[in-house]
C-alpha cells in the first residue's frame, strides 16, 4: 500500500473505483456502500455537500433573532433571522478555537447575536465578530466572522448548500411554483416536527421512501387510502382524474426522477408526481378524512395528494389541508436522522381549527414503521450472506437513484 497523503487518496480512489466496477447492474448495492465509513465519506464530499438540502421551514425564524440549527455529515449550521429580515446560515463553529456557539437546536438570540460558550466571542446575526475579549489592538476582526453556508428561501421553504459554488435553483424554483405554490405554502407555519434517529445507512433511508413496492407489507395505514400503494395499471383512471383536477388549479406536474434529468447541466434535481386517494378519500389521516382548514388555492378537497423532490435528501407531501416536509440528514455510514415537519395554514390554532394528534397520526405510524423496517434492512446487509437481489418495477426510481449515485462517485 502507497504511503503519505497522495497515497492514500490514489487508494481510496482504486478500491471506490474497484467497488463500483464491480456493482450489478440492475441490483440492489452490495454490503460496503451502506457500512463502509471510506465510501461514506466519499458521498459527503462528492454528493451530499455539494446539493442543495431543505433545513425547515421560513415560520421557523419568523422574527429577528429566532434560530434554530440543522446538522448534516457532522457540520452543524444556524439558520437565523437577522435585523435586516433576511435569513442567513452559518457555521456553527467558533473562529477563535473552534467550539460550537449553540448549544440549543432553537432558541432566540439574546442581544441581537450569539456569544460563544467557551472564551464569550461574540457574533451578530449576519455573522460578523463583534467582540473578542483580550485580543492585540491590531487583531482583525472583520476577517474572524462566523463562515456562512448558501441559503436559500423557496416558497416558505429554506434550502442550505455547503458548495463554494452551489448548483442552480432555476429548475427547483420551476417545481415548486407549480407545486408548493399552489398549496400556499409560503403562508404556511409549522404545526409540529418529529425527528426518528434510524440506525442505518442514508441511503437505504432515501431508497426506501423513492419507492412504495414495501407500502402494502409495511402500511397497513397509509396504503387503505393512498392508492400510489398499488401497481400503477391499477390507478391509471383515477390518477387521470386528479392530474385533471389538477390541471383546473394550476399544478404542473414535472414527473422525471429526483435527480434533475429535465434539468440543464449545473441545475439542482427536482421533480413532481401527482396521485389520487382512494374513493371518499380527502386527506392523510386515520379515517380518510379532513383534518385541518384548506391551504393554498384549493377551493375544496380533491382527493389528491402530490409529491415533491428536491436534491438527495428533501421530500415533500402536500395534501389540500396540510403539508409534511421529510429531511433525510447523514450522520455517518450507519446512522441517519429523518425529521418529519407538519405545516397546516399560518394563524390556525392548535386545539381549536385542528387536532394535533388527528394532524399528525397516519405520518407518526408510518415514518415508525419505516424506522423498523429500514433498521432491519441494515442489519440483513452487514450479513456476510447478504447478496444483492434485483429491482421490481415498482422499485424504478430507487434503480435510477442508485445508478446515479454510483456515477457520482468516479
Amino acid at each position: 500500500m502507497e504511503s503519505g497523503q497522495n497515497g492514500e487518496a490514489r487508494t481510496a480512489d482504486d478500491y471506490v473505483a474497484r467497488i463500483v466496477r464491480n456493482q450489478r447492474t440492475g441490483h440492489a448495492l452490495t454490503r460496503e456502500f451502506y457500512s463502509d465509513p471510506v465510501i461514506f465519506e466519499r458521498e459527503a464530499q462528492r454528493l451530499i455537500l455539494r446539493h442543495w438540502h431543505c433545513a425547515g421551514h421560513e415560520s421557523q425564524v419568523a422574527e429577528s433573532g429566532a434560530y434554530f440549527t440543522v446538522d448534516i455529515c457532522g457540520e452543524s449550521v444556524i439558520v437565523v433571522r437577522g435585523q435586516d429580515n433576511g435569513v442567513r446560515a452559518l457555521i456553527n463553529v467558533c473562529r477563535h478555537r473552534g467550539s460550537r456557539i449553540c448549544t440549543f437546536s432553537s432558541g432566540k438570540a439574546r442581544g441581537g447575536g450569539f456569544v460563544c460558550p467557551y472564551h464569550a466571542w461574540s457574533y451578530g446575526l449576519d455573522g460578523r465578530l463583534r467582540a473578542a475579549p483580550q485580543m492585540p489592538q491590531d487583531f482583525d476582526r472583520a476577517a474572524h466572522g462566523l463562515k456562512p453556508v448558501h441559503v436559500e428561501l423557496i416558497e416558505g421553504l429554506i434550502f442550505i448548500s455547503f458548495a463554494q459554488t452551489p448548483l442552480g435553483l432555476d429548475h427547483v424554483r420551476e417545481v415548486l411554483g407549480g407545486s408548493a405554490r399552489i398549496y400556499g405554502w409560503a403562508d404556511a407555519e409549522v404545526a409540529h416536527r418529529e425527528t426518528y434517529p434510524i440506525n442505518a445507512n442514508w441511503k437505504l433511508a432515501v431508497e426506501n421512501y423513492m419507492e412504495c413496492y414495501h407500502c402494502g407489507p409495511a402500511h397497513e395505514e397509509y396504503s387503505k387510502y393512498h392508492l400510489y400503494s398499488r401497481p400503477a395499471a391499477m390507478n391509471r383512471e383515477a390518477d387521470e382524474r386528479v392530474r385533471r383536477r389538477a390541471r383546473e388549479l394550476g399544478l404542473e406536474i414535472i414527473e422525471l426522477d429526483r435527480l434533475g434529468r429535465r434539468a440543464s447541466p449545473g441545475q439542482e434535481a427536482a421533480a413532481s408526481m401527482r396521485s389520487a386517494l382512494a374513493e371518499g378519500t380527502v386527506s392523510g389521516s386515520s379515517d380518510g378524512g379532513a383534518v385541518a382548514p384548506l391551504m393554498g388555492k384549493f377551493p375544496d378537497y380533491d382527493g389528491g395528494v402530490t409529491f415533491f423532490d428536491v436534491g438527495i435528501t428533501s421530500d415533500f407531501l402536500a395534501y389540500p389541508d396540510h403539508g409534511l416536509i421529510y429531511r433525510f440528514i447523514p450522520k455517518s455510514a450507519s446512522s441517519t436522522d429523518m425529521e418529519v415537519i407538519w405545516l397546516v395554514k399560518r394563524g390556525l390554532r392548535a386545539g381549536v381549527d385542528y387536532d394535533v394528534e388527528r394532524l399528525t397520526w397516519l405520518w407518526k405510524v408510518t415514518s415508525a414503521a419505516d424506522k423498523r423496517i429500514i433498521e432491519l434492512n441494515q442489519q440483513g446487509v452487514h450479513s456476510r450472506y447478504y447478496e444483492p437481489g434485483p429491482y421490481t418495477p415498482m422499485e424504478q426510481h430507487t434503480r435510477s437513484f442508485v445508478e446515479w449515485v454510483l456515477s457520482q462517485l468516479v
